[in-house]
């Protein structure tokens, strides 16, 4: 499986963005897809992740912020980062878990200024 994540950039305190991911390869129909992130000099991070029945799980410090929401049919996860903070400022990355596998895409960087 693999991973294409795109959508990072520079935005203001306050504003937003939108994250995009796109898996290829074999897909199982069953699987959990999410975002974490690695802000600069700390440990990765969960964001959020979703399953392919729709359930979904936030962190707390994004809960009420960022929305996770998926495309089953095109195999893509996106994520919805509005009232954005500096401290999101982060590298994000898409992970794909089935099977007991998980697969991560290539980190997309998001500066928050402030």
């Amino acid at each position: 499986v693999q991973l294409q994540a795109s959508g990072g950039g520079l935005v203001q305190a306050g504003g937003s963005l939108r994250l995009s991911c796109a898996a290829s390869g074999s897909i199982f129909s069953i699987n959990v897809m999410g975002w974490y992130r690695q802000p600069p000099g700390k440990q990765r991070e969960l964001v959020a992740t979703i399953t392919s029945g729709g359930n979904s799980n936030y962190a707390g410090s994004v809960k009420g912020r960022f929305t996770i929401s998926r495309d089953n049919a095109k195999n893509t996860v996106d994520l919805q980062m509005n009232s954005l903070k500096p401290e999101d400022t982060a590298v994000y990355y898409c992970r794909q878990r089935q099977r007991g596998d998980e697969y991560w895409g290539q980190g997309t960087l998001v500066t928050v200024s402030s």
